[in-house]
């Protein structure tokens, strides 16, 4: 019987998957105000519990990495939906800070270690051959790029009309389908250049030895520290510069819009130009965009300009980083090594969303994390570039008797 998980239908069903989970998360800063304001809670209670979610999502993806390369990703993937589900029902009935950090910060970051870009990214890798890989994997990063554009005016809407507690019960709805669609990332067999000729913990052993996997990793905390930072902080910046709320979620979709193009674009070019390069323009071109945007004056249009040119640099880097990732260390334990690689993205989430909630409280002002934001851009620009993308010579898996 003819396997009818193909290439194609594995990358239809991760895309929507990852359309899903990062979607939804991405407007979970929609829910800053109103629910700091009918809770009382300060934004640094709302902030910290989403760093701590970031914080979860980034340690526990390279665990769920590795059972994902070793028992497949469906499992991974179904235990996500779950926790996902409930993370947004629990995030609803949360009445003082505490329990919206064990909600949103445990359960919806466990979930998303379950659900995003390792778990699905270490799939497609696998079924796709060398020269299609970056196209592949840029796609992925779209698909997740056209989840932001389309369920943050999705999730403004159901706020605006239902309130914030009951969009939360509707997108637990909306999280549980990840489930029926994970049956499509089942991997009944090793695909070719899959077979592992190492152990997992030689594999790791193997990269944390190596000096461009460590400066890949350092870039990715910058991207984790900027993305963080502006999708929970960046509609209440504006309303504070004293533009309508809606223009925050407008701003945010069009960031969403631009990046389905952009991690497309990266994808393709990944397949034809050096990837270091690529990756340390694109952390350049975000300082220079962020720095024209905060030291102007701010207006509609240019917040519509700042979105933009941000989402054509937003997920830009996630199939470039993975596809460095596959080429120096091959795909066999490609969700574990991403998911190393994302913790550092992730601990850079954490600061970037609690320092700007912090200084915020303490300052009243957000320029202090702007002006971070585009330091750590030139910094991220830099470490790329000695990157080394030559694939790793190993001896041959052996070959299977008869």
């Amino acid at each position: 019987m003819k396997n009818w998980r193909t290439p194609t239908v594995v990358l239809l069903c991760g895309g929507i998957i990852l359309t899903l989970a990062m979607g939804t998360r991405q407007g979970f800063g929609l829910f800053l105000q109103p629910m700091t304001l009918d809770h009382g809670w300060s934004r640094e209670t709302f902030a910290f519990a989403m760093a701590l979610q970031n914080l979860i999502w980034g340690a526990s993806q390279p665990f769920f990495g590795m059972i994902a390369d070793r028992k497949g990703a469906g499992r991974v993937l179904v235990t996500g939906a779950a926790l996902y589900a409930t993370g947004l029902i629990l995030m609803a009935l949360s009445n003082t800070g505490w329990q919206f950090s064990l909600a949103t910060g445990l359960f919806i970051g466990l979930a998303q270690g379950c659900t995003t870009f390792s778990i699905v990214f270490g799939v497609v890798s696998r079924v796709f051959p060398p020269e299609r890989r970056s196209m592949a994997l840029g796609i992925c990063s779209a698909a997740g790029s056209f989840g932001q554009f389309a369920m943050l005016p999705y999730t403004g809407t159901l706020i605006s009309h239902f309130g914030w507690f009951n969009t939360l019960l509707v997108l637990s709805v909306s999280a549980a389908l990840i489930a029926p669609l994970a049956s499509a990332l089942v991997e009944t067999r090793k695909a070719p250049g899959a077979v592992a000729t190492q152990s997992v913990g030689e594999a790791v052993r193997e990269a944390f030895g190596h000096t461009s996997f460590l400066l890949l990793t350092a870039g990715y905390f910058v991207c984790g520290f900027q993305l963080a930072f502006i999708t929970v902080h960046f509609p209440a910046y504006l309303v504070d510069r004293g533009l309508p709320a809606n223009i925050g979620m407008m701003a945010l979709a069009l960031v969403g819009l631009f990046n389905i193009f952009g991690s497309f674009a990266s994808g393709a070019l990944g397949a034809k130009y050096t990837k270091k390069y690529l990756l340390s323009s694109i952390y350049l071109t975000r300082s220079i965009v962020i720095a024209l945007f905060v030291f102007m004056p701010v207006s509609e249009e240019s917040v519509y300009l700042f979105s933009a040119a941000i989402g054509l640099l937003w997920l830009s880097t996630v199939p470039l980083t993975n596809g460095v990732i596959g080429g120096i260390f091959g795909v066999a334990y490609m969700s574990t090594l991403s998911g190393f690689v994302f913790f550092s993205h992730q601990i850079g989430s954490f600061i970037g969303v609690w320092l700007g909630g912090y200084l915020f409280d303490h300052t009243g002002s957000y320029r202090v994390v702007w002006v971070i934001s585009i330091a750590l851009g030139v910094f991220a620009a830099l470490v790329n570039l000695p990157i080394q993308e030559r694939p790793i010579a190993r001896a041959p898996a052996p070959r299977s008797a008869g």
